[in-house]
């Protein structure tokens, strides 16, 4: 028998005309709210705000459906589209049928392998021995997200442009001018557009300000680094990389406009997830001594000397990678994704018409779903470390998005983030703030705020 197709989603109570469902909005922290929203509606369920609907899906099955790339694709909804004016034709927010998605993916995808991988690893222990000389140096507590923002700032500098920021010995405007454009795009999606037009002038003005200077600033690299041939041969970074890769099918190369346009979006993204969920990890592991004590082990295992963790080591540190794969399911950095049918005009989910034919995949509330277990929203890495949680995780573990659009760089953040973990485990005590309640603020990301951490060398 057919199944019955209802014209009308589960939606918030007291819905409002013309302004639809403006009661109990939170500009602050939407994400927060939509998963409020989808723990008293349900899997699939609509909000609409002054004529613009927005589908959102958390239950499995039906994001399952939404994943299956023969008959969806990635959709750039409004606040991608607010971070297209950003990365422009970047691989995160360029369209499904531009070219330079295409080209750049194809170029792209051997500077993520492990053979570069290996490259990068030097980097990245630079950037964790100067947080480690930084801390060593310190007589009061860190805040988290600050320390693992300039820690992965520096990381995505070094692998991307062999540029040293320093953000650990100064002030970086750069990095400022790139988390102001990320407030404003997250404040901008979500706030009621008359509103912002007539209050946010200002804002606007140093939005664009911003903007103007993270492309002279990014171009001025590149053109430093064209004007020193030799280096763009020999320096293992992805600049050199795009700059010598040509389209192995085509022979074309990348504009020297849109690998701009990639370097931002790397220092964007390489920066921005990377760090909270550095910074999540080490809020949990604070709070976990069990489980700090476990990764301390696993460490002092495979580098008895305690020296550097080389790169052949860092795959050995399970424990530290099931803690970042748990961190990453409870508080994924990037809070979804926007699917869209490849068929045009309205759909239909979960016996539910979808007039615009797209939906949001809201993470947080799959990576709760019943099926992580009766406590799903506790952290718990060993969910990691059993064959049955490799089932479950192909179909509803999602944090790098998924089919042809997931994340390009993730085995990068992954490498980055076990080594970053460990390296700290293994050479200081971390204490939390007993009266410290998780606050997570919204900004594109999820972060951790306020997560202020005692830290003291190991005896």
């Amino acid at each position: 028998m057919a199944q019955t197709i209802s014209k009308t989603l589960p939606h918030p109570r007291y819905r409002l005309p013309f302004a639809g469902d403006v009661i109990g909005l939170d500009t602050a922290k939407p994400v927060q709210k939509e998963m409020a929203m989808a723990t008293e509606l349900g899997g699939i369920y609509e909000r609409k705000i002054f004529g613009h609907r927005l589908v959102v899906v958390s239950e499995p099955e039906l994001v399952a459906e939404v994943n299956d790339e023969k008959y969806w694709a990635k959709f750039l909804a409004l606040p991608h589209r607010k971070l297209r004016a950003i990365g422009e034709d970047g691989l995160f927010t360029a369209f499904n049928s531009e070219p330079n998605w295409h080209r750049a993916h194809v170029v792209l995808g051997p500077a993520f392998s492990k053979a570069a991988m290996r490259g990068y690893h030097e980097a990245m222990q630079q950037s964790v021995n100067e947080l480690r000389t930084s801390w060593d140096g310190r007589s009061g507590p860190v805040d988290a997200y600050d320390e693992c923002s300039k820690l992965t700032f520096d990381v995505i500098g070094r692998c991307a442009l062999s540029h040293d920021f320093g953000s650990f010995r100064q002030p970086v405007p750069f990095a400022d001018a790139i988390a102001r454009v990320l407030q404003y795009v997250n404040k901008s999606s979500n706030d009621v557009p008359i509103i912002r037009s007539v209050l946010g002038r200002r804002a606007t003005r140093q939005h664009d300000e911003d903007l103007r200077f993270i492309r002279h600033t990014v171009d001025t690299l590149i053109e430093q680094r064209m004007a020193q041939p030799n280096s763009n041969k020999t320096t293992p970074d992805l600049l050199a990389h795009m700059l010598n890769t040509p389209d192995p099918h085509t022979g074309d190369r990348l504009t020297l406009e849109n690998i701009r346009n990639q370097i931002i979006t790397f220092l964007i993204a390489g920066n921005e997830t990377t760090a909270s969920t550095i910074a999540f990890a080490l809020h949990f592991l604070s709070t976990r001594p069990d489980e700090m004590q476990r990764i301390r082990a696993e460490v002092d295992a495979v580098t008895p000397d305690g020296t550097d963790i080389e790169f052949e080591n860092v795959p050995k540190l399970r424990r530290t990678r099931h803690v970042v794969d748990e961190t990453l399911r409870l508080w994924p950095a990037a809070p979804g994704y926007f699917r869209k049918a490849r068929e045009r005009g309205a759909t239909s989910l979960g016996g539910y018409e979808v007039p615009e034919g797209w939906v949001f995949v809201l993470l947080p509330q799959l990576h709760r779903s019943p099926e992580w277990g009766p406590e799903a929203h506790n952290f718990d890495p060993d969910r990691f470390a059993t064959s049955q949680a490799s089932d479950t995780n192909r179909r509803i573990y999602k944090p790098w998005g998924t089919g042809l659009r997931a994340c390009i760089g993730r085995q990068f953040a992954l490498h980055e983030a076990v080594l970053a973990l460990a390296s700290i485990a293994r050479r200081y005590e971390i204490r939390a703030d007993p009266d410290y309640q998780l606050d997570v603020r919204e900004a594109v990301t999820m972060r951790p705020h306020g997560v202020r951490l005692s830290v003291s060398r190991r005896s």
